[in-house]
C-alpha cells in the first residue's frame, strides 16, 4: 500500500507550458497536486522552450477568440502573483492575398469577437510602417493592438514557480508508462517506469505534447490523430542602423503571412540585432529519435525576407537556428477532452496544440484543471477540442475558408 505521500487530487503528467498551467491552477484553488515530468525540467526537447511565442488575437476560426481575449487577462494575473514580466506588449500585423478566404475569415473572426482592427491596403501599409514591410500588388494587411511576445521558458518556469508556492510537488526525470483505474476506490494509478513508483490520484490530466499519441495508445488503446513534427525557428540580422526599428517596445508588430508558405514572426527581443521569421510547419518524426534537422528549406524564406523587410533584413540566410516540436492534428485544432472508456471523466487529456496553442496555456490550464475537478469547463464552448470529431470526419472540423 502506497504511503500517504503517493496520494493526491490531481496527478498532471507532462510538465511543459500545459501542464505547468494546469498544476498552477489546481494547486492555486487549494487541490494537493503533482506534477510529473519524463525529463528534467525546462528542457529543450519538447514544444516549450525557447526564447519567444507569438501571442495573437486574429485567427480564422472564430472560436479561439474568447480562449485569448481572456488568456491576455490570465498571463497579466500570472505576472503579478510571480512579480516579473513573461508577456511583452506589441500590435500584430495580418497580410495576405485581398481574395484569401483565410485572410476574410480573420476580419470576420475579429468583428464576431469584437476585436478592433484596421484594413489596410499596400499604400497603406508602407505609411503604417515607415517602408519597414511591404507587401505584393493585390495583397492587404489587417492590424491589431492585441499583439505581444511570451518568453517560453521563462513562462513555464513562471507556473511551476507558482504552483509550488500554492502547495504543488513537482518531480522530474518521472516518465510515466501507466495509467490505469483504481477498482476497488475509483481515481487512478499512474506508475513512473524509471524506478517503479506509482501514484494515486483522484484526477489525472496528461499533457505530455509530441509524446501525447502514445501515451494514451499504451494507456487506452485508443489512437488519436496527432502527428509529431520537427520544425526550425530562424533567426536573421537587421542591416546596421536599422536595428532599433524593429525592436520590441516600438510600433513594430508580430506579424504573420498568409501565403505560401505560412511565414511569422516577432520584433527584435531576445537577441539584440536578430529578428525571429520561421515557416510554420515541419517534418513528421518520432519524438524519441529525432533528426534533429535540417529543418525547412530556406529559399521560400529568403525569397519573403527580402521582399517584405526591403532589403534592410539580410536573407542570405539565419544566423541562429532553433529546433521545437509541433503536435499537428488533422485540423490542427486543439484536443481538450476526457479520455473516456474505463476512466469516465477521471483522466482528461490536452494536446494536439498544433504550433499555435502556446499563447493559450493559461486558459487551458484552467480549462483542463475545471474538466479534471468538477467535470465541465465554464465560459468556454469545447465542441471543436473533442476527439470525437475525429469519428465524425477523419479530418476533423470543418473549414470553410480552405
Amino acid at each position: 500500500m502506497e504511503s500517504f505521500g503517493h496520494e493526491f487530487d490531481v496527478i498532471v503528467v507532462g510538465a511543459g507550458i500545459m501542464g505547468s498551467s494546469t498544476s498552477y491552477q489546481t494547486a492555486k484553488r487549494g487541490h494537493k497536486t503533482l506534477l510529473l515530468e519524463q525529463f528534467d525540467f525546462l528542457h529543450h526537447r519538447g514544444s516549450s522552450h525557447g526564447e519567444s511565442r507569438t501571442i495573437r488575437a486574429t485567427y480564422p476560426e472564430d472560436y479561439y477568440g474568447p480562449f485569448v481575449l481572456e488568456s491576455y487577462k490570465l498571463w497579466l494575473e500570472a505576472q503579478s502573483e510571480i512579480g516579473y514580466n513573461v508577456y511583452f506588449k506589441a500590435q500584430h500585423f495580418d497580410m495576405g492575398q485581398e481574395s484569401s478566404k483565410t485572410l476574410q475569415a480573420v476580419v470576420t473572426s475579429c468583428r464576431k469577437n469584437e476585436i478592433g482592427y484596421r484594413l489596410l491596403n499596400r499604400e497603406q501599409v508602407e505609411q503604417e510602417y515607415s517602408g519597414r514591410i511591404n507587401i505584393p500588388e493585390g495583397w492587404v494587411g489587417v492590424a491589431t493592438e492585441h499583439g505581444g511576445v511570451i518568453k517560453p521558458t521563462k513562462a513555464v518556469s513562471m507556473f511551476q514557480t507558482l504552483a509550488l508556492q500554492n502547495g504543488a510537488v513537482l518531480r522530474d526525470n518521472m516518465e510515466v508508462v501507466e495509467i490505469k483505474r483504481d477498482e476497488v476506490r475509483g481515481g487512478v494509478w499512474v506508475g513512473v517506469g524509471n524506478n517503479g513508483e506509482r501514484f494515486w490520484g483522484k484526477k489525472c490530466v496528461v499533457t505530455v505534447g509530441a509524446w501525447t499519441k502514445k501515451l494514451v495508445k499504451t494507456v487506452s488503446g485508443f489512437e488519436l490523430p496527432i502527428q509529431p513534427l520537427e520544425t526550425a525557428v530562424c533567426y536573421w540580422r537587421i542591416k546596421e542602423d536599422h536595428e532599433a526599428g524593429f525592436a520590441i517596445g516600438g510600433d513594430f508588430p508580430t506579424f504573420a503571412s498568409y501565403g505560401v508558405p505560412y511565414v511569422y514572426g516577432t520584433p527584435s527581443l531576445e537577441y539584440p540585432g536578430l529578428i525571429k521569421v520561421a515557416v510554420h510547419g515541419g517534418y513528421p518524426c518520432d519524438p524519441d529519435k529525432r533528426p534533429w534537422g535540417p529543418g525547412n528549406p530556406l529559399a521560400p524564406l529568403k525569397e519573403w525576407i527580402e521582399r517584405t523587410f526591403s532589403g534592410v533584413v539580410d536573407s542570405g540566410g539565419p544566423v541562429a537556428t532553433q529546433l521545437c516540436m509541433y503536435s499537428m492534428t488533422p485540423d490542427e485544432d486543439f484536443i481538450i477532452d476526457f479520455i473516456g472508456g474505463e476512466f469516465g471523466k477521471d483522466v482528461v487529456i490536452g494536446g494536439g496544440f498544433s504550433g499555435h496553442g502556446f499563447k493559450l496555456s493559461p486558459v487551458v490550464g484552467r480549462v483542463l484543471a475545471d474538466l479534471a475537478l468538477s467535470g465541465e469547463a465554464k465560459g468556454v464552448e469545447l465542441k471543436h477540442f473533442r476527439i470525437a470529431r475525429f469519428q465524425e470526419n477523419p479530418q476533423g472540423n470543418v473549414k470553410d475558408y480552405l
